[in-house]
């Protein structure tokens, strides 16, 4: 069978199975969004069959005159229309109305690879991609149930309590930077072209994203912990059963060096990395095993403003809970040669300056599904 055909295959068997787990746990919404992207699979491996291997005999035989389809082509063809400061370009439906150029899905894709390299928290909280620039959706309600209640023979039955529901609104925001290049980088290869704007896009689209679900999470109360017992409490307590088995810590380096310090009655380190996985962290305090999730000071840094003081960021729980973030995932890229911005001018200097633009929102989805936590520790580097 094709290769194609065969990962669309697994990945089709593998959701079937997700939908069937989610089902089985109680989690009708999420098996819902899981059987609508099992039928968007389907539909996929039935549309590439039919071209690919319309007999259904599994042998696919490569015509003798087609063009191969590779990295170059789409990298050329992007390094060609920033030279030509995306100018003519048709647009497409959807485009942003103050005319810029949509990024092509290829180059999309390359960018989300870079932006995943480094520390993202968009991979820890529920993304949903949205076409509308505002709208909602509807949750249940978190409630207590009472159980039934019990009744005589012959007597009447009294009114359950019935399910509550609420709505979440999002309105999608405009998140905007720029990039001065040279005119000399636009003459060189297309490679070192497209390399640079994808890693700057893909590196400010993270940072963009993490400065969004951090500011959400931060509008969350502090709670201030004093040490591996408050963790404890946070997990077996606040989140409870409901979200321990599903929770992890997230923290900076700081925060990293403080789990790495603590030892039990047997002078054993706590933090430990996963048998199963030796790149991941988990700490390990009895019965409490909780995995860690590490955000680099730069992206994530501790509050050092109290003197003698370092109050290093501690979210513990489950945010693909807790956090819903809307992407109307759409880049679009500007440029101009004689825009003057700040100090730049592009005219003087002869450059191109590339304007980047991208689309989002992020709300809190279930506030009880995360802490918003805070270790203070002494400062060691204060003097």
């Amino acid at each position: 069978m094709n290769e194609r055909l065969l990962e669309l295959l697994n990945k089709i068997n593998t959701k079937k199975t997700e939908v069937v787990n989610l089902t089985n746990a109680g989690k009708l919404d999420e098996a819902v969004t899981a059987k609508d992207e099992l039928k968007t699979l389907q539909a996929q491996f039935d549309l590439l069959k039919d071209v690919i291997d319309p007999a259904g005999t599994g042998v696919i035989d490569d015509p003798k005159n087609a063009v191969p389809v590779s990295d170059r082509d789409s990298t050329t063809e992007f390094a060609n229309a920033a030279r030509g400061g995306f100018k003519n370009i048709t647009m497409t439906e959807g485009a942003p109305a103050d005319g810029g150029y949509t990024v092509p899905e290829d180059i999309q894709t390359k960018v989300n690879e870079y932006r995943s390299v480094k520390a993202s928290l968009i991979d820890l909280v529920d993304v949903e991609s949205v076409t509308a620039p505002k709208g909602s959706r509807t949750f249940k309600k978190r409630s207590q149930q009472t159980g039934f209640a019990k009744v005589g023979e012959g007597k009447k039955i009294g009114a359950s309590n019935t399910p509550q529901f609420e709505r979440m609104s999002y309105e999608i925001s405009k998140y905007a930077g720029y990039l001065p290049v040279t005119n000399e980088l636009l003459a060189d290869s297309d490679a070192n072209i497209t390399g640079t704007l994808i890693s700057w896009l893909g590196d400010e689209s993270r940072v963009t994203r993490n400065n969004i679900i951090l500011g959400v999470i931060g509008a969350k109360e502090k709670q201030v912990i004093k040490g591996l017992d408050d963790i404890k409490k946070i997990l077996n307590v606040i989140l409870g059963q409901a979200y321990k088995s599903t929770s992890r810590i997230i923290t900076n380096d700081d925060g990293l060096q403080w789990l790495d310090t603590l030892k039990d009655k047997e002078d054993k380190y706590l933090l430990q990395p996963d048998p199963a996985n030796p790149m991941q962290l988990r700490l390990c305090a009895g019965a409490t095993i909780v995995p860690v999730f590490v955000v680099p000071n730069s992206d994530m840094p501790s509050d050092t403003k109290t003197a003698g003081h370092r109050k290093i960021p501690f979210i513990i729980g489950d945010l693909k809970e807790g956090i819903k973030f809307f992407d109307r995932n759409q880049m679009s890229i500007m440029t101009s040669e004689i825009a003057a911005i700040g100090d730049l001018n592009a005219f003087e200097e002869d450059l191109t300056i590339f304007r980047a633009i991208e689309r989002e929102d992020c709300k809190i989805k279930d506030g009880e599904a995360f802490v918003n936590g805070e270790l203070d520790i002494a400062d060691t580097s204060v003097k």
